[in-house]
């Protein structure tokens, strides 16, 4: 019997012994979760976006059905009624600025713990894992009386720095991991070429990090552009506030306007779910390759 031949049985074989009854019913099981798993994550926005181009009679007479007509002018309403327009535009300059603020304070902080030892490096390293573990809600007090001391209340520059600070441990933990992969040859090679401080982290070890960093400041993005507690708190006027708390002027005391409501809910996820597709690539791979530089 020819080489071939005898490959072309023991691939015979081993493809019959793959899809044994018992492979067949976990290939089911698991195919049966992934499924399910999806329509849980799925279903939820896709009633919002049905929901949404409803009358609220529709909407209250039968939730699960199709609208019979298409009433797109909610998603007109949900922009110029309620100023929502404005508010987004307060939530995309405060979070971007926010982001850019804690990248470029964390990934200092990160290089410092991280490529240096000095005395009480690893207490500040415990410092930053253990500040994730604080609840934000402990924080309310403390920030609302600090910005309100310095006069940023009810000002962008009041949210844009506390936004930049509830972040920084989280950040800090992500980035950390990545420059500490980053190999200490590289560095002194910089050295000897003349690279001061500076230098070293902006041309070598800021570039290297990028897919922790990437990862960090989507993080960072999608934690301020979905925050509403410390928006309620630290603000009071219209031209000030955020998206997420537009929403809920479509409710007063005597009734609500769910289908303008949800319409501006689809309006107010559509950033959050493109910053997501445009660097899943980046965030999969910073979490992938983290959990085994780390």
């Amino acid at each position: 019997m020819s080489t071939d031949a005898v490959r072309i049985k023991k691939d015979a074989i081993r493809i019959k012994r793959d899809v044994s009854p018992a492979s067949i019913i976990l290939s089911i099981l698991k195919w049966t979760f992934l499924l399910f798993l999806f329509a849980y994550a799925v279903f939820p926005v896709i009633w919002l976006a049905i929901a949404s181009l409803k009358t609220n009679g529709e909407l209250m007479a039968n939730p699960f059905s199709l609208p019979k007509i298409w009433q797109f002018k909610n998603y007109t309403k949900a922009i110029t009624v309620s100023g929502i327009g404005r508010m987004m535009l307060n939530s995309v300059v405060i979070s971007m600025a926010a982001t850019a603020l804690n990248i470029l304070i964390t990934s200092m902080a990160a290089y410092s713990v991280s490529r240096f030892e000095f005395k009480g490096n690893k207490l500040l390293q415990t410092a930053f894992s253990s500040g994730i573990l604080v609840p934000l809600n402990a924080l309310m007090v403390p920030y609302f009386v600090l910005i309100s001391n310095i006069g940023l209340y009810n000002k962008m520059g009041g949210l844009i720095l506390v936004y930049t600070a509830i972040g920084v441990p989280i950040s800090t933990f992500i980035v950390m991991g990545f420059m500490k992969s980053v190999p200490k040859e590289l560095e002194e090679a910089a050295v000897i070429d003349g690279a001061n401080f500076y230098k070293r982290f902006f041309t070598v070890i800021f570039p290297l990090s990028r897919s922790g960093i990437v990862t960090a400041g989507t993080f960072q993005f999608l934690t301020c552009w979905n925050e509403f507690v410390y928006a309620n708190l630290l603000t009071s006027s219209q031209t000030v506030r955020t998206i997420q708390l537009g929403i809920r002027y479509f409710t007063n005391q005597f009734s609500t306007d769910y289908v303008s409501m949800y319409a501006a809910i689809i309006v107010s996820i559509l950033p959050s779910i493109t910053a997501y597709v445009l660097f899943q690539n980046q965030i999969i791979a910073g979490l992938t390759s983290g959990a085994v530089k780390g």
